[in-house]
């Protein structure tokens, strides 16, 4: 019994002593959880940021770790899409900080300014020695300028020029001058269109009767041709500089309107083929590129599309024949198209093969294959072709391999030959003439009797870079003659001459062509050469 009560008595106390031994225990811990606390209360005070903005200066108090932007939202500034902040708009204010927003503003103006005419003198062997006549007068252009402005808080900090356009072109002031010559006028059959200057010029009924049709100077002569009524001029013009991706543009004028206004065609990026159908006076067959910034400057989509034109020269509908497709080997480079005298056949050739278009079905189907040449740099040859007027003959110029080099294609051979529709090779009929003779057939000069124009290399085996002579010849190969230039002179450039057409077949046939800058023309029948120009800026010439 005692030791029961022992026990008890001696429990209660141990209980005791535990308890008063605890207690300091639990009470430091409570005083040590109170400092975090009381120092986290401190560490909330706010930070003072200075707000320059709109010319002021404004104080305001915000939360540690709050950022530009919350400072921005919490004084209601609102912010413009050009407007710069420092420091950036995402940063993260932990100490005193000036935060500063600049306010910028851009506008445009528009300013337009007079583009003074230029005078271009044009020497005419036609006018007595001295004497002058005012073909066009000069018209001042108008050129508008649009400014960028830009401001900050206010303060003009910079303009700039961001476009500029032409509104009316300077029209040039154009003056005859007589000079003393010893050419004398010529009859002509037809009409002859040349470009001299980047300008395009007509001559009609008598070689001393020339006039301007255009005189932008944008012509860059890839494409020039009359049409086979003789009333419209297709030309394409140099882009200009502020239009990207463009290399030039296809236009028609009416050369029997002297105030005929050039008509766009809404074709742009032609380089190698435009050409009026022959048979149907308002269609024209075209292909383009899409401009690159990488040599050549394209890269080719060796299509054939036709624009129809109405009986006022007015744009009218488009027609797609080939669509944009590889091209074949060298496709980068091009196709080229040659249409036959009744605009029913369409030729193409290619650096590989030439053969004709299947209109059924949008393709080109060879008629031979081409041994490529290797150029070793950034163009490729293409053959030229020109038809006869049966239509049942093309000449063409054949590449040709040659003994003693690593590569055939390498070979600087190169022929004039007659592929026909029914064949699949070509007959050479004149050796080594070089790759760019470019041979042209004459008009029906009677019961289908064509004559063949030429130009033969003076270096064949340096073709590339050789200057020619030119040359005549008979369908079949024989009678070849050279008729310009005299011997002794300069050889010619190269370049596809233009038969005169031929109203009867007892008509003399002539021949027109430039040299050393200047109009040629070559009477076929009564071998002579006679020059017509003196004024050195010719380049490009047609006639029908």
């Amino acid at each position: 019994m005692d030791l029961q009560c022992y026990s008890g008595k001696s429990t209660h106390r141990n209980k005791i002593i535990i308890r008063l031994l605890i207690a300091p225990v639990l009470i430091a811990i409570f005083l040590t959880s109170c400092v975090p606390l009381s120092q986290e209360k401190t560490a909330q005070v706010n930070i003072n940021v200075t707000l320059l903005v709109d010319q002021t200066e404004t104080q305001i108090d915000v939360p540690p770790n709050s950022t530009v932007q919350n400072v921005l939202s919490q004084a209601g500034i609102t912010l413009n899409p050009l407007d710069r902040i420092e420091p950036a708009s995402f940063t993260t204010i932990t100490d005193q900080q000036i935060i500063k927003v600049t306010r910028i503003e851009e506008k445009y103006e528009v300013e337009e300014n007079t583009v003074p005419f230029s005078s271009q003198t044009v020497r005419n062997e036609s006018l007595p020695e001295g004497q002058t006549r005012l073909i066009q007068p000069g018209e001042n252009g108008v050129q508008q300028v649009t400014y960028r402005i830009r401001y900050e808080d206010g303060d003009l900090i910079q303009r700039s020029i961001f476009k500029t356009v032409n509104v009316v072109d300077p029209k040039p002031e154009i003056v005859m001058v007589g000079v003393q010559s010893p050419f004398s006028p010529i009859a002509l059959n037809g009409v002859i269109a040349y470009i001299a200057n980047g300008n395009a010029w007509v001559m009609e009924g008598t070689t001393a009767n020339r006039r301007p049709v255009l005189t932008s100077g944008d012509l860059d002569g890839k494409v020039f041709a009359l049409s086979p009524d003789q009333t419209l001029l297709l030309f394409s013009r140099t882009a200009d500089e502020n239009e990207e991706g463009i290399i030039n543009s296809l236009w028609v004028i009416d050369i029997t309107d002297n105030n005929a206004q050039a008509i766009s065609l809404n074709v742009e990026n032609v380089v190698h083929f435009a050409d009026w159908i022959s048979g149907s006076t308002y269609a024209i067959a075209y292909s383009t590129v899409e401009a690159r910034e990488t040599a050549p400057g394209w890269q080719a989509n060796n299509d054939l599309n036709i624009v129809y034109l109405t009986k006022e020269g007015n744009l009218g509908t488009q027609e797609e024949i080939i669509e944009t497709n590889a091209g074949g080997i060298y496709g980068w480079w091009g196709t080229t198209y040659a249409i036959s005298p009744s605009g029913d056949k369409f030729a193409y050739s290619r650096p590989e093969s030439i053969g004709m278009v299947n209109f059924i079905d949008g393709t080109v189907e060879p008629l031979v294959e081409i041994l490529p040449y290797q150029t070793h740099s950034d163009w490729a040859w293409v053959s030229q072709i020109s038809w006869t007027s049966d239509e049942n003959f093309m000449y063409v110029v054949s590449h040709r391999p040659a003994s003693g080099l690593t590569s055939e294609e390498e070979s600087p051979i190169f022929n004039i030959g007659v592929l026909s529709l029914s064949s699949d090779n070509i007959i050479d009929i004149v050796n080594q003439a070089g790759m760019f003779s470019y041979p042209v057939v004459s008009p029906d000069l009677g019961s289908n009797r064509n004559m063949i124009a030429y130009l033969q290399a003076i270096f064949p085996e340096q073709s590339e870079t050789s200057r020619y002579h030119l040359m005549l010849m008979d369908r079949d190969g024989s009678n070849q003659n050279k008729i310009f230039p005299d011997e002794g002179l300069l050889g010619m450039d190269p370049q596809s001459v233009a038969w005169s057409p031929m109203e009867t077949t007892d008509d003399s046939p002539w021949l027109a062509f430039h040299y050393q800058g200047n109009l040629w023309l070559y009477d076929v029948y009564n071998n002579q050469s006679r020059q017509i120009t003196g004024d050195g800026s010719i380049g490009k010439v047609d006639w029908k």
